[in-house]
């Protein structure tokens, strides 16, 4: 899950890592008041979206009185930013920068490790220095049993180029920012900018903050962060029920067991669209699991089946774990329960665990919006077909 960087600050403040005042506001007149708030001679009104470039997209400005913050507000709020519209804004303490840093911590898949990544020079596209001149960007493992302390945060600081009166102010700060890492469960903690004020402070003025939602049986306060607004009302409805269910721009519905198998779905229904009118691909990325029953399976269609970009819905299920007459028994569950709200057809694959017991329920239930399939590929082809050639609720 990502956070906005209000929500970044506020967890940076609750683990003793140096920040400004920020107050969130939602309308110009509500910055305004913040402004005033806040009390200082400069502020920063700063547009709460998770992606980055704001500032040349014009979501970060400059206000020298509450009057102005709201004018910049008003400008910020409903801006579109890469696909994002701002409907937030945070209004911060503006700060006398000398000199800006970077710093991240973050899992490192590849080599299954931490990795912090540190640079002299911060406040720009951080991908950009990485590929023009990687030597201004240090990369420093961290061992996920023994943290940044001392040692690692002197180690990381020297690789990038600090001298030892800067370290020395440093170091604390990126050991919090470990900390903070570590109790959050977080996946990424980045501070671009971290800077040194004119008269030697460290702060961390911008942060981006990835928590592991895998987790999130730890943190029962991580709930709080959810970003409700800007959630897919499916997707809400998907997780209350314990669904891994990704919401897609697509018009075929898919359901399978095990991630691969899943991903696998959605390339060979994409494949098969191609060349068919109106080009339908996948809707969803739905993973039912190695165990699901058939009170998951119906849930899962239910799910799907209220999507109104959904034409038809291709359950796709090699029985391993999940026996296909559990498969074929939570098809029909479901298609009982949503009765003349059913309306979009269903093609299904069964293979594997008790497949012959799984077809058998199916074909005696004879439900007239059920094809049963074969082969993946056949059955892929089939879906797409079909919602190509259904229209739309929408």
């Amino acid at each position: 899950m990502d956070l906005y960087e209000y929500q970044a600050r506020d967890l940076f403040e609750r683990h003793g890592i140096p920040v400004l005042r920020g107050i969130t506001a939602t309308t110009p007149e509500q910055a305004g008041e913040a402004a005033a708030q806040l009390g200082t001679d400069v502020v920063v009104v700063k547009a709460q979206v998770k992606t980055g470039g704001r500032g040349k997209a014009g979501g970060v400005k400059i206000a020298r009185s509450p009057q102005e913050a709201t004018e910049k507000a008003r400008e910020i709020l409903g801006l579109d930013i890469k696909g994002h519209v701002v409907r937030r804004v945070m209004v911060a303490e503006g700060a006398d920068i000398a000199e800006e840093y970077y710093f991240s911590l973050l899992l490192d898949r590849a080599s299954r490790n931490y990795l912090a990544m540190c640079s002299k020079e911060g406040g720009m596209d951080i991908e950009q220095l990485a590929v023009e001149r990687p030597d201004a960007l240090a990369r420093v493992e961290v061992d996920p049993l023994v943290g940044i302390d001392d040692d690692k945060a002197g180690e990381i600081l020297e690789t990038a180029g600090f001298g030892t009166r800067d370290a020395v102010k440093i170091a604390p700060v990126l050991k919090k920012l470990w900390q903070a890492y570590h109790d959050e469960d977080a996946t990424l903690v980045e501070v671009n900018p971290l800077v040194k004020t004119a008269d030697g402070k460290i702060l961390a003025l911008d942060g981006k903050v990835t928590l592991d939602e895998n987790a999130g049986f730890r943190h029962p306060d991580h709930e709080q962060l959810v970003d409700l607004e800007s959630t897919d009302p499916l997707e809400l409805r998907a997780k209350a029920k314990d669904l891994n269910y990704v919401k897609l721009d697509g018009q075929v519905g898919v359901i399978g067991n095990g991630a691969g198998l899943v991903m696998s779905t959605l390339d060979v229904v994409a494949a098969a669209g191609e060349d068919l009118p109106g080009q339908p691909k996948p809707a969803n990325f739905l993973d039912i699991g190695g165990g699901a029953s058939s009170e998951v399976m119906a849930n899962g269609l239910d799910i799907i089946l209220s999507d109104e970009q959904v034409r038809s819905v291709f359950v796709n299920v090699f029985g391993g774990i999940t026996a296909c007459n559990e498969v074929a028994n939570g098809i029909v569950a479901a298609l009982e329960t949503l009765g003349d709200r059913a309306t979009k057809p269903l093609v299904v694959r069964l293979d594997g665990n008790s497949v012959e017991v799984g077809r058998h329920i199916l074909a005696e239930y004879a439900h007239p919006l059920v094809t049963v399939v074969d082969t993946m590929d056949d059955a892929a082809r089939k879906a797409a077909e079909l919602a190509s050639s259904t229209p739309s609720e929408a």
